[in-house]
């Protein structure tokens, strides 16, 4: 296949709208093909790490960012029994100071606005809304069809050897409160995430006035969809059992939460015959406990376009994208396996978990993102 003509994606979340962005900042034309007829604000927080954070700078969106996001002045653990705090990793503008960027906080449907804005304003981008692409490969005059549909990507399940959409085994219940109504054991200038045997509750401000809770506990699948709301409350007071009254009150008597099945997919190919490739959750999926789903996302996006700008074989280019890519999605998923047993832990394990991190620095403990954080990206 001749390796001219624009680029196709397939998805216009946030992986495909940051793949456009950084396949036209270097002179690649590209068409973004989404069967929705418009964008929804499906999902509710998010957090960007700097990781994610440099590379919207990079891409010229931080001025728009700065008007819907919010920096918290620190990451913390706390028990979710007696809300104690066990350890901090502060943010703010010691975030920026150590690893160069921003920690924020917003809706995920903010940064897709200010991603699509931007994608809209781009003279080499083209967006098609209510429309599918034929996920074997790019069709006659496209060059090479991007996979930026999801966790379910029909994208993925044209490439024989590559990985499988699986669900994890747990559960996320969703909810967006009103600032006011918080208890004043919730500290709304930080992110918090609150453990215990079986569960944890992640709490951190969304907006000026709104603040976003999701508590993540084991569950059962009910179908392949995004969320469902919960008329029931019985399962998730049972994952909350023992909690503190503060917190169990706030999330079971919130005006309306949604139960998202968590799923992953596994290891497979991302690519095949220089034509096809995966990115963000249509290739790797994984689970929220290190907060990097987007994150990861964004990386590939912006890395991807580096590799088809420096590599003019396409299939090598390819290659080379994946090879690059692998170690650090891998870690990464590491990372969040060790966060999920550390953050579900009972008994003993719990008690040693408090112990070893109480008795670490603050700045101690940051050192541990370095790696994460501080990441350089292929420009």
């Amino acid at each position: 296949m001749a390796e001219t003509g624009p680029i196709m994606i397939a998805g216009a979340g946030i992986a495909g709208l940051t793949a456009a962005l950084s396949l036209a900042r270097k002179g690649f034309t590209v068409a973004i093909f989404d069967q929705a007829q418009a964008l929804s604000e499906i999902g509710a927080g998010l957090q960007l790490s700097p990781n994610a954070t440099r590379i919207l700078d990079k891409l010229g969106l931080l001025p728009a960012l700065e008007t819907v996001w919010r920096l918290p002045e620190s990451v913390s653990l706390a028990d979710g029994r007696s809300l104690r705090t066990i350890a901090t990793v502060p943010c703010g503008r010691f975030a920026r100071e150590r690893w160069g960027a921003p920690y924020a906080v917003l809706h995920r449907g903010d940064l897709q606005r200010v991603l699509l804005d931007a994608v809209k304003a781009e003279p080499l981008c083209t967006l098609r809304m209510g429309e599918t692409v034929d996920a074997g490969r790019p069709p006659e005059g496209y060059r090479l069809l991007l996979g930026a549909d999801g966790v379910w990507s029909k994208t993925r399940k044209r490439l024989e050897t590559a990985g499988i959409s699986k669900f994890s085994g747990n559960i996320a219940w969703r909810m967006t409160l009103r600032e006011a109504d918080l208890p004043g054991s919730l500290d709304a200038r930080r992110v918090t995430a609150f453990l215990g045997s079986g569960a944890h509750l992640v709490a951190y401000p969304l907006t000026a006035s709104r603040f976003n809770l999701v508590a993540i506990s084991k569950g059962a699948a009910e179908n392949e969809n995004w969320a469902t709301n919960v008329t029931d409350r019985d399962e998730l007071a049972h994952a909350l059992s023992g909690w503190h009254p503060d917190l169990r009150g706030l999330v079971l008597n919130a005006p309306e939460i949604t139960r998202w099945p968590l799923h992953e997919v596994t290891e497979g190919s991302w690519h095949h015959s220089g034509h096809t490739i995966l990115i963000g959750d249509a290739a790797h999926a994984m689970m929220p406990f290190a907060a990097q789903g987007a994150a990861m996302a964004i990386e590939d996006a912006f890395e991807l376009a580096h590799f088809l700008s420096e590599i003019s074989d396409q299939q090598a280019a390819l290659a080379a994208f994946s090879q690059h890519r692998r170690p650090r999605i891998a870690r990464v998923r590491s990372r969040g396996a060790f966060n999920r047993f550390a953050y579900h832990a009972a008994g003993p394990f719990r008690l040693g978990r408090d112990i070893m991190l109480s008795l670490r620095r603050p700045e101690n403990l940051a050192a541990d993102f370095d790696w994460l954080y501080g990441y350089q990206p292929q420009d």
